[in-house]
């Protein structure tokens, strides 16, 4: 092979991706796909100065053609966003809980963040009432971790196979094609079929509803995880991200004054100015123990996304920071395509039986094969920096850039792959699950509406309880069911008496009691007077009854 003129061979003459990205236009060639210079991007190809252009215009084609396919699909959830590069920095080693070497004190990785909001498309407002996406990826020695949050600490749904529908009530009307802007019908049609949600329209309704952008708020994992120690022992564990900026929010009619990416330029300008924000890495942990007993104490499932663990009880471990301090070169290189999978789990750090998190365990990367390609993690983006040369038996598919050369795409014996101890005892981190298959369903009860009471009547404040009853009844004003708000407003009393009067005031609509006399179709109400109610709509107490006494909880007896 020969060698060019700076001592390289001519097959290591390809495009470097970080040369790329840091180089000036004055340092660049105007050239098509194929690496061929061209004189001008603006000329094209025709049958003398007024006839039809030529088919054998490559340049022209090229051009075209791949203007053509420059999109993406949009991410279904979380679509409009913003996001930049950093570090972390273990503060506190945390060894006792986890060997995962990122968290030995003075370890640091890179990292990057994507914060969103979630119902909008891509072109939606940043200053919407909406939750905030906030996903982290740590580029560690031992492979990727991504980290998938919100800035609430709880989420509308604890049934995994609710969550489209759900969205699908975040999106627009399918016959009018407005958004819950302009009627709100199907947003408090599904609340108002699935009280279990209770405790995050509180929030979303309240002044976290709106960050003053993504700088200003706090980040929860909500889902139940476990770390491991290198004895052997676990712990569950919930993961939080307080902003070093404080909190800050945006009343309706603050949001209504911003600009439609007032999120995405605060952050970027923040950084681009020096001003780089930050949060400290902090983490709840429980034994399996005191999960059991949370349950049949408190009646707080640790396994369910609508619930929080008490930080009183269960304080606030920090073991790190991060800052943001540099912006990205190229939006769609390096935030658009980026992709964040809560499987991406690096050794130390597992999966609890958390249904909502199991089941996104499958659906992130399912949606990135279909978004990106197969191959997404090849791309700069999120390809991980690790010290070793990665090697499997994936191959080919789109845009297989690095497709392990001739290397047996199998388990050869005469060309063996190496391999690493087992670090982690799966059968002692994962217990035995033994039982029947069974469909479930969860119920609502009178726990649900324990943590929405005590933000009503202890943390909101006056000022914040009239900014809540504001912006619950101004967001009803669009919907065109009535009945929808008697339910509604009766969930609400379940919350506090105070609080369903004072929307009941400003809706002028008299909600019902209470849930003891409804039917949900959403959910099971065990809180039902009547036992014919109790089930979702479409089931009976005989045939296809799936409430049980725990609610999914691990009861006692559950752990080893």
């Amino acid at each position: 092979m020969e060698h060019a003129a700076d001592g390289k061979r001519n097959g290591d003459l390809y495009r470097d991706y970080v040369d790329d990205r840091n180089a000036k236009s004055q340092d660049t060639l105007y050239c098509t796909s194929n690496g061929v210079p061209y004189p001008h991007p603006y000329e094209v190809q025709r049958v003398g100065e007024n006839g039809p252009l030529l088919l054998q215009d490559f340049h022209l084609i090229d051009l075209i053609s791949h203007f053509d396919r420059e999109r993406i699909p949009e991410r279904v959830v979380h679509a409009k966003g913003s996001g930049a590069h950093g570090y972390f920095k273990c503060t506190d080693n945390l060894g006792d809980l986890c060997f995962a070497e990122v968290f030995k004190q003075g370890k640091t990785c890179p990292i990057t963040i994507r914060f969103s909001t979630v119902g909008g498309e891509s072109g939606s407002h940043d200053c919407a009432r909406d939750p905030r996406g906030f996903a982290v990826k740590f580029r560690t020695e031992e492979g990727n971790w991504d980290l998938v949050f919100n800035n609430t600490p709880v989420f509308f749904l604890r049934d995994p196979a609710k969550f489209p529908h759900f969205i699908h009530t975040q999106k627009r009307d399918p016959a009018t094609h407005l958004g819950s802007g302009d009627d709100s019908t199907m947003f408090w049609d599904y609340l108002s079929q699935n009280p279990e949600s209770i405790h995050q329209v509180m929030i979303l309704m309240g002044d976290r509803g709106i960050p003053d952008g993504y700088r200003f708020m706090h980040g929860y994992g909500g889902h139940t995880m476990k770390l491991v120690n290198k004895e052997g022992e676990w712990v569950y564990a919930q993961f939080h991200m307080k902003s070093k900026q404080g909190i800050k929010f945006l009343t309706e009619q603050e949001a209504a004054t911003k600009s439609p990416d007032h999120s995405q330029k605060d952050l970027y300008y923040a950084i681009e100015n020096g001003d780089y924000p930050g949060w400290d890495f902090c983490v709840q942990t429980m034994t399996p123990k005191e999960a059991e007993e949370l349950w049949e104490k408190q009646k707080i499932n640790v396994f369910d996304l609508t619930h929080i663990w008490p930080q009183k009880q269960f304080p606030l471990r920090k073991f790190g920071e991060f800052y943001l301090n540099e912006n990205a070169k190229n939006y769609f290189a390096e935030i658009e395509q980026i992709t964040f999978n809560p499987a991406h789990m690096i050794p130390g750090i597992e999966p609890s039986a958390d249904p909502v998190l199991q089941s996104r365990l499958f659906s992130y990367p399912d949606t990135h094969r279909h978004r990106v390609g197969a191959n997404y993690q090849q791309l700069p983006v999120n390809a991980p920096r690790v010290p070793y040369r990665m090697a499997n038996f994936q191959r080919d598919g789109q845009m297989a850039f690095y497709n392990q050369g001739p290397r047996p795409g199998y388990l050869s014996s005469i060309e063996p792959i190496s391999f690493r101890h087992r670090s982690v005892d799966l059968n002692k981190v994962h217990n035995n699950f033994i039982g029947d298959a069974i469909t479930f369903l969860s119920e609502i009860r009178p726990e649900d509406f324990n943590a929405p009471r005590t933000l009503w009547e202890r943390v909101f404040d006056d000022g914040a309880r009239e900014r809540f009853i504001g912006n619950v009844s101004g967001h009803m004003s669009t919907c065109r069911d009535k009945e929808i708000i008697k339910r509604q407003i009766a969930i609400f009393r379940e919350v506090s008496e105070d609080l369903a009067s004072r929307l009941e005031k400003a809706t002028g609509v008299k909600g019902y009691d209470g849930i003891s006399g409804l039917r949900f179709n959403g959910t099971h109400n065990g809180m039902a007077k009547d036992s014919s109610l109790r089930a979702a709509n479409g089931m009976t107490q005989k045939v296809g009854f799936s409430a049980t006494d725990n609610n999914g909880a691990p009861v006692k007896g559950t752990h080893k």
